[in-house]
């Protein structure tokens, strides 16, 4: 009897949430919703919601982000969006309702994955798999990983940082840091504060991530002028930041995504460590696109990184893939 029920992989992330079914990505928007207060209703999600932040009254609307660091913050919220968005990719649900695989970071307790397994039921899926995102992201990038070689994946997410080492479909070693690329935006935050005494937001410090930033200095130095607010004054004042100087502001939290890797590598069995030292890294998420990051890991870990065909997409196209292997997949998947 044929299915008529769509397979999705849903890469829920802390800062984007991704759908994706066979043919493609589906939808790809950010972790963010607006709510009416007084009628605690969804009145908008995505772009349209992240675009309220500190621009609409608290009073009325408050925009929630129902994920943090990579786990569920908010439980009502995130089944209603995810209900949202599992009607706008497969339509009235009356009938054929979605098979679905959800992504989780490495390493969430028993109640985190339990959350966002009801969650994504009662939004209105016939079934409900997890997968740790490590994992979804070497089946997204074809890592050989049924053999029984070591394969290395470093996530660089919005909410978490993860390493992990795979191989027989399973994970060997792995460690979830529970930071990401929004510590990097706080980094950029901080720096500008200290040196020029001037307060910029978390959406401008991303913007001068993702346009000048850097993991090691670069041959071109790239500049650029923000909007801030003076913290003496408290009145307006433009202040220019260079590549070199976005550098030295993100030195810090990129030593810890550093340390993490290394706990990981001396955790993994030596057979495995010389088969990645052939191989070299898989770096993927939002984070790996910061100019210099499989420079900057190369030179830490001794061993060549390199950042992968898609790396914003890689996760939840591994969520899809996962669904077809799921009877192979399936002693190594998180309990529910």
């Amino acid at each position: 009897m044929p299915s008529f029920s769509k397979n999705l992989g849903i890469d829920l992330g802390t800062i984007s949430t991704r759908i994706a079914d066979s043919s493609g990505i589906l939808m790809d928007e950010p972790t963010v919703v607006a709510i009416a207060i007084e009628e605690q209703k969804m009145v908008e999600f995505g772009k349209g919601a992240r675009d309220m932040t500190g621009r609409v009254q608290t009073e009325t609307i408050e925009v929630a982000h129902p994920l943090q660091n990579g786990v569920v913050a908010d439980y009502e919220i995130t089944e209603a969006l995810l209900r949202y968005l599992l009607q706008h990719v497969s339509g009235p649900m009356r009938f054929f309702r979605p098979r679905v695989m959800i992504t989780v970071p490495y390493g969430v307790t028993s109640v985190e994955s339990r959350a966002v397994h009801e969650a994504v039921l009662q939004a209105g899926s016939r079934d409900a798999y997890l997968i740790q995102q490590p994992l979804a992201a070497a089946l997204g990038v074809d890592l050989p990983i049924s053999s029984p070689s070591g394969n290395m994946v470093i996530c660089l997410g919005g909410g978490t940082t993860q390493a992990a080492v795979i191989s027989m479909y399973g994970i060997v070693a792995a460690e979830t840091m529970r930071s990401g690329g929004s510590l990097l935006d706080e980094a950029i935050v901080g720096y500008v504060r200290r040196k020029y005494g001037v307060i910029i937001g978390p959406g401008t410090a991303e913007q001068l991530k993702i346009r000048i930033g850097a993991a090691v200095p670069q041959d071109k130095e790239e500049s650029l002028e923000v909007q801030g607010q003076d913290q003496v004054s408290g009145l307006p004042r433009p202040v220019t930041l260079t590549t070199g100087e976005t550098v030295e502001a993100l030195e810090e939290p990129l030593k810890h995504v550093i340390e993490t890797c290394r706990r990981v590598l001396e955790k993994t069995p030596p057979e495995l460590v010389s088969d990645i030292i052939d191989r070299g890294v898989a770096l993927c998420g939002g984070g790996a696109m910061l100019r210099g990051a499989d420079k900057l890991l190369t030179k830490a870990l001794g061993i060549p990184a390199y950042l992968v065909d898609n790396p914003a997409t890689c996760v939840v196209e591994g969520a899809v893939k996962g669904l077809g292997l799921y009877p192979i997949l399936k002693r190594n998947l998180p309990p529910v």
